[in-house]
């Protein structure tokens, strides 16, 4: 081999190598590239992820019991919400106490430990948010209308609440003071009439169960404690009803032992899916 060929040859190898050495810096610089762009990627996945995280911790569950005193008239619905909210909430138990509303508005401004009110009418809720024992402003969520609850097939043939004043008929209405008691009165004294009963009972439910238990021949009562009775009782409509529909008021106490339970129970109340079970119990829209 001649020496111009070995010169040759030998700047053909320095090229080839100064072209590899190109291409391997080339290959590092394009793999470091991918690494940097491909970290920030799976850092920003990982923060997304811890704050999807955090927030669903952050959320609040709750737990405890929730005790709420409610008119008489809504033990069926409100039954049926308690359990709808337990299956919800697990962890959580609602407990009731229904009764007149009178009375149970003189248990809480006494004391008694609740977190809701549940009342029938705005002036027995008055007795509570009077004593400041609210925690906020009372909401209306339902309203209720009266019908007379007579035995089985109406064997007396009441039609009207004109009939209620006939003599030997044994007619039970509520107290006067409880809301159904008050809600009859009007009634009667927009008809101009004046019935006598057997007896006055403090909440809707024993004025319905005297008739059920044929203690007495029709009683005035709710709508709605006519249709939870179902065959035990058939009600007769009156126009009269009209001038005496009850607004239901709703609660948050102020001194209330489990408050974001309450609120929730409140909410499940108010929605769609609380008015859907009022409204076949029989309630009106507020």
């Amino acid at each position: 081999m001649t020496t111009r060929t070995v010169r040759r040859t030998g700047r053909t190898l320095q090229a080839a190598g100064a072209g590899a050495a190109a291409l391997l810096a080339l290959s590092a610089c394009s793999s470091s590239g991918d690494a940097s762009s491909s970290a920030p990627r799976s850092s920003g996945s990982a923060a997304a992820s811890g704050t999807a995280a955090s927030a669903a911790s952050g959320a609040k569950r709750l737990s405890g019991t929730v005790t709420v005193f409610a008119a008489a008239s809504l033990k069926e619905s409100f039954t049926t919400l308690g359990k709808e909210f337990e299956k919800d909430h697990p962890g959580t138990k609602v407990t009731f106490n229904f009764g007149g509303s009178d009375t149970l508005a003189a248990n809480i401004t006494a004391g008694a430990p609740a977190d809701v009110f549940a009342a029938a009418s705005p002036k027995t809720m008055g007795i509570v948010t009077g004593e400041k024992d609210t925690a906020g402003p009372p909401v209306t969520f339902v309203r209720n209308r009266l019908e007379i609850a007579t035995l089985p097939g109406n064997p007396d043939h009441i039609s009207s609440l004109k009939d209620l004043t006939r003599s030997g008929l044994k007619v039970v209405l509520c107290a006067k003071t409880v809301p159904c008691g008050a809600a009859a009165q009007k009634a009667l004294d927009a008809g101009g009439l004046k019935v006598t009963p057997v007896s006055y009972e403090q909440d809707v439910k024993s004025a319905l169960t005297k008739v059920e238990l044929k203690e007495a021949d029709a009683a005035v009562v709710y709508k709605t404690d006519v249709k939870a009775a179902g065959g035990k009782v058939e009600g007769v409509t009156f126009p009269e009803s009209a001038r005496a529909v009850n607004d239901y008021p709703i609660a948050l106490l102020k001194n209330a032992p489990n408050p974001d339970a309450a609120r929730a129970f409140i909410a499940l109340v108010r929605s769609a899916e609380g008015r859907g079970v009022l409204t076949r119990a029989g309630f009106l829209a507020p």
